[in-house]
C-alpha cells in the first residue's frame, strides 16, 4: 500500500469532490514495477489524506485516468467514490455524448500536408516488445484528431518539425504517441516510438539543437481538460501553458523558421 510522500503539487483546483493537478513530465501517476514509491498517487496521499476515491484500489486512490510519465498536463484525481463514478463515466465515453474534453500538444517531426486530420488505426501491445503498443488488427478501436498549430523549418524548403493540437476520441495506452508515429510523424524526444528520427536533428539550428538535447522526453503536453462537475454539473475547463522544456523548444524552432498555421496558444 502506497504511504505518503512530501512531493510538490501544482494544484490546478480543489473541492471537495475533486482535485485538478498540472503533472510534470518525469512523475509516474501510480505505483507499479520499478515505480513503486515517488509517484502522484504518494504526493495525492500526502496532500489530500484519507479523502480520495477508493474505487481505484490500494494503489490508484482516486485515479480516473492517466498520463504517460513523460507526458506533462492537466489530469483530475477523485476525491470521493460518487465522483469517480461520475468521472469514469465521462472518460469512458470520451465526449462522443458528452461534455469531456482532452486537447493536447505535440512537436513531431515533418509535418502533415493537409492541415487537419483523424486517425482511426486499432491500437494493441505490441507482438515482441510488451512495454509497447502498436497499431494491429484486431487491436482496440483507437481514434485521435490532429491539426497542425505551426510548422517549423530548417535550411530546406520542407518543414523540419511541426506543433500538433489533438484531441482524442478514445482514450488508449500510449495512443497519441503510437498514432502519430503511424502516420509517420512521431513526437520529437519519444525514445519508444521515434528513435529512427534522431538523425532528424541535423536539419535543426544550433538553437533548436540545444533545446532538444536537453529536454530529455517525447514533447507531448496535456494542455486542455474540460469535464461537468461529478456534484454542481456546472462544465469545468482547465488550460495549462506549455512547461518551460517544451516553451524553450517551441521558442528555438519559431527562432529558427516558423509558420503559423493556426492561433494556439
Amino acid at each position: 500500500m502506497p504511504g505518503p510522500e512530501a512531493i510538490a503539487l501544482a494544484v490546478v483546483y480543489e473541492d471537495a469532490e475533486l482535485i485538478v493537478i498540472d503533472k510534470p513530465a518525469g512523475l509516474v501517476v501510480h505505483p507499479a514495477a520499478g515505480n513503486w514509491t515517488g509517484t502522484l498517487v504518494n504526493a495525492l496521499i500526502a496532500h489530500c489524506g484519507d479523502s480520495l476515491s477508493g474505487i481505484g484500489g490500494v494503489k490508484r486512490p482516486g485515479i480516473v485516468h492517466r498520463l504517460d510519465k513523460d507526458t506533462s498536463g492537466l489530469l483530475v484525481v477523485a476525491k470521493t467514490d460518487a465522483a469517480h463514478r461520475a468521472l469514469a463515466a465521462q472518460f469512458a465515453d470520451h465526449g462522443r455524448a458528452g461534455p469531456l474534453e482532452r486537447g493536447y500538444l505535440g512537436f513531431v517531426w515533418g509535418a502533415p500536408d493537409r492541415p487537419k486530420g483523424r486517425i482511426e488505426a486499432e491500437i494493441a501491445r505490441h507482438p515482441h516488445a510488451r512495454d509497447k503498443m502498436a497499431v494491429r488488427q484486431g487491436g482496440r478501436h483507437a481514434v485521435t484528431h490532429w491539426e497542425v498549430a505551426e510548422r517549423y523549418f530548417g535550411a530546406g524548403p520542407d518543414p523540419v518539425a511541426s506543433l500538433l493540437a489533438c484531441r482524442l476520441e478514445t482514450g488508449r495506452t500510449h495512443q497519441i504517441r503510437v498514432h502519430l508515429a503511424h502516420i509517420g510523424h512521431p513526437l520529437i524526444g519519444d525514445r519508444v516510438y521515434g528513435p529512427g528520427f534522431k538523425t532528424k536533428a541535423a536539419l535543426l539550428g544550433p538553437e533548436p539543437r540545444d533545446a532538444l538535447a536537453r529536454l530529455d522526453r517525447q514533447a507531448l503536453h496535456a494542455h486542455i481538460l474540460g469535464f461537468e462537475h461529478p456534484k454542481t454539473r456546472h462544465f469545468l475547463e482547465f488550460r495549462s501553458e506549455l512547461p518551460v522544456e517544451l516553451a524553450r523548444l517551441r521558442d528555438s524552432l519559431a527562432r529558427n523558421g516558423a509558420q503559423k498555421a493556426a492561433g494556439i496558444g
